[in-house]
């Protein structure tokens, strides 16, 4: 079945490069970003995972556990992690998780039903679906993912973004407009009344339309 932004993220249990986890339990109270990868020693996704390693503190500060998945098997994965640290000079702190008989490919909708059950004598290429990130909330629902094609690194940058933006979200009665960054101000939720407005945020807001009201990210954060 398709995975849809709010249904829960599947469970599963796993080998990974820290040991077997049950998914949903490994979560625990955390945030979670989850991204695949269509095959180990492939050229794109080594860059990926030397800056995903590199910038592994700045994701547990925002209260987030990372996790990778790449079609293989776990003694292949912590090869790869040799090759990873050669090339970008950081160690892979967080799981990989092994997949060689592409159970949870599937079940995260990256690989249709027919694909097989084995990651033996498929190519990078056969498994370029491979290549999505699952942001799944504490109480473990999918709340946001993308996915990017092989030939395109990923942007860590806009996963640190997309995430900052679900947390403040989460939390305050807002919304964050095109390109926001966190120190930038956020659109005051339509489901908040000017008559509330006012209340929560005395301050006062600027509306260039109507129903375009923007505040203080600090301000909205202070009232919540």
């Amino acid at each position: 079945m398709p995975l849809r932004l709010g249904d829960t993220a599947p469970d599963f249990t796993a080998d990974t490069t820290s040991g077997a986890i049950r998914f949903h339990q490994w979560i625990d109270n955390d945030w979670c970003v989850l991204f695949s990868h269509p095959k180990d020693f492939t050229p794109v996704c080594t860059t990926e995972l030397g800056v995903a390693a590199a910038r592994y503190d700045e994701f547990r500060e925002r209260g987030c556990k990372l996790i990778g998945l790449s079609v293989d098997t776990v003694a292949d994965h912590r090869s790869w992690m040799t090759d990873i640290r050669i090339a970008t000079g950081a160690n892979v702190p967080f799981p990989l998780i092994g997949d060689p008989d592409l159970k949870i490919a599937k079940r995260y909708d990256m690989l249709p039903a027919g694909a097989g059950d084995s990651a033996q004598g498929r190519t990078a290429l056969d498994n370029k679906t491979v290549r999505s990130v699952f942001f799944i909330s504490p109480d473990k629902t999918i709340r946001a993912s993308l996915a990017y094609p092989m030939t395109t690194g990923r942007d860590f940058n806009e996963i640190m973004r997309l995430l900052a933006s679900l947390q403040l979200t989460d939390r305050c009665e807002v919304a964050t407009p095109a390109g926001w960054s966190p120190d930038d101000d956020v659109i005051i939720a339509p489901s908040v009344s000017n008559e509330e407005a006012e209340k929560k945020y005395a301050a006062g807001w600027r509306a260039p339309l109507p129903y375009l009201r923007f505040v203080k990210r600090e301000w909205a954060e202070a009232s919540s």
